[in-house]
């Protein structure tokens, strides 16, 4: 009898995963890889992506990466993303959700528009994406009981008020109550939705940032749990994933 692993080292089960050029997009697809899933990666910036995209085809020549790079915050080029996956005409077994930016500031003192740029990229992306991508997945044959698994990466900023984060607090909401609605539509067509929302993960946003006292958590905590989430039962799913560094919050 063929096992969840043999099935995904040869090469049927693929992985769609957007800001995948660094940071937490980066370590998901190589926890992806190491499983021996297919990857479609994108990002807003290609030299990143390239970069990224070349070093995992060194470390895993066995599966297919394909790449190529959109600014999600543009619902078209969200659109455009989906199209091009699709003309591959393969599974699509697990969308991740991961493009994202924080601009700092709070309700009262930042910039004008800024709301409307947090919102389109950490929100609009996700829902222009996905809805792109349903009707083939909520079509595709059941694999191991379901039809796929779409994680959005929120935050701890989707359950409470961010430190000088207003703006991008309020889109991890949004992206938090997209993820909770998602969930119940896709019920009964057997598409799992998880809701991440980690705390402080140590990335390039936290430039030289020490880390030597472990105070805050690695990218590679945040993907080992993705990927144990993706491997449970048919009629198990993860709804939301709280994942903070041990010390708590900064």
């Amino acid at each position: 009898m063929e096992t969840n692993k043999e099935r995904k080292v040869d090469g049927s089960m693929s992985v769609v995963i957007t800001g995948a050029s660094r940071g937490l997009g980066k370590a998901i697809a190589i926890a992806f890889a190491q499983e021996g899933y297919n990857l479609y990666l994108s990002s807003a910036t290609s030299s990143t992506l390239n970069k990224t995209v070349e070093e995992l085809k060194k470390q895993f020549p066995a599966i297919n990466i394909q790449q190529n790079h959109f600014d999600l915050s543009k619902k078209e080029a969200a659109q455009s993303l989906g199209d091009w996956i699709l003309r591959f005409g393969g599974r699509i077994d697990i969308l991740v959700n991961n493009a994202g930016s924080f601009e700092p500031g709070g309700v009262h003192n930042e910039a004008d528009g800024v709301l409307e740029n947090q919102i389109a990229v950490n929100l609009y992306s996700a829902y222009h994406l996905t809805r792109r991508l349903l009707a083939s997945m909520m079509k595709q044959e059941p694999l191991e009981g379901t039809r796929g698994h779409i994680f959005n990466m929120c935050s701890i900023a989707s359950l409470h008020a961010y430190n000088n984060g207003g703006a991008y607090s309020i889109s991890k909401f949004a992206l938090y109550g997209f993820s909770k609605n998602l969930r119940e539509e896709m019920k009964p067509h057997g598409i799992k939705v998880t809701a991440v929302m980690p705390g402080a993960v140590l990335t390039d946003s936290w430039g030289n940032f020490d880390n030597s006292s472990r105070r805050i958590m690695e990218a590679s905590d945040i993907a080992k749990i993705i990927v144990a989430t993706s491997q449970l039962s048919p009629q198990a799913c993860v709804e939301d994933i709280i994942i903070r560094p041990q010390q708590g919050d900064l």
